[in-house]
């Protein structure tokens, strides 16, 4: 099994680009909304940890933002539950998906959370700066202030780049992303 691992900054497409392959994707950022809606364990342990901001159940994202917001630590709190949780939710995938070609992993700590292994294949979406803030504002619920919180946890976008083996350019267009899609898998097929 070949696994892509997609790289970018938030907001410039991953998620879209990582759809268009054509194959299994593991898409973390539904998989934790998913958590926060049907996992009544999660909210316990949340609640344990914050129980000033993780109030009821299935968990509002706001209270998730209020907590993140209010300090540093809250969010490594978060981090800690959640991503344990989907570490297991992504070998449950993979086990599932193990007779595919490819699998795309769609996981927007993939490096920071050292995820990915050594023989997976990283592609980073590069995506001009301009039209990613156009399009993170006209998201519903967008938050400046936890847009930046999670910039801070990142790594740069110019690591990345240097740690991928292909680059896409995503001009947010199908077309854009077709080329830079068809040339990766006639590489690695």
């Amino acid at each position: 099994m070949i696994r892509i691992g997609i790289l970018g900054e938030i907001g410039a497409g991953k998620s879209f680009v990582a759809k268009n392959f054509g194959y299994p994707v593991f898409n973390a950022d539904l998989e934790v909304s998913k958590l926060y809606k049907n996992n009544k364990r999660i909210f316990l342990k949340l609640n344990k940890k914050l129980p000033k901001y993780i109030l009821s159940f299935p968990i509002e994202k706001k209270q998730i933002t209020k907590a993140i917001l209010s300090n540093n630590s809250n969010f490594k709190k978060i981090l800690k539950i959640v991503h344990l949780e989907i570490r297991k939710k992504l070998n449950i995938f993979l086990e599932k998906n193990k007779n595919k070609k490819i699998v795309i992993l769609d996981i927007p700590l993939l490096l920071e959370n050292k995820i990915c292994n050594k023989k997976d294949i990283l592609v980073f979406i590069d995506s001009p700066k301009k039209e990613i803030i156009k399009r993170l504002k006209r998201r519903p619920n967008f938050n400046t202030n936890l847009f930046k919180k999670f910039k801070r946890i990142q790594f740069t976008p110019a690591y990345k780049k240097r740690k991928a083996k292909f680059i896409i350019k995503n001009k947010f267009t199908k077309k854009s992303v077709s080329v830079g899609i068809k040339k990766v898998l006639q590489r690695v097929l």
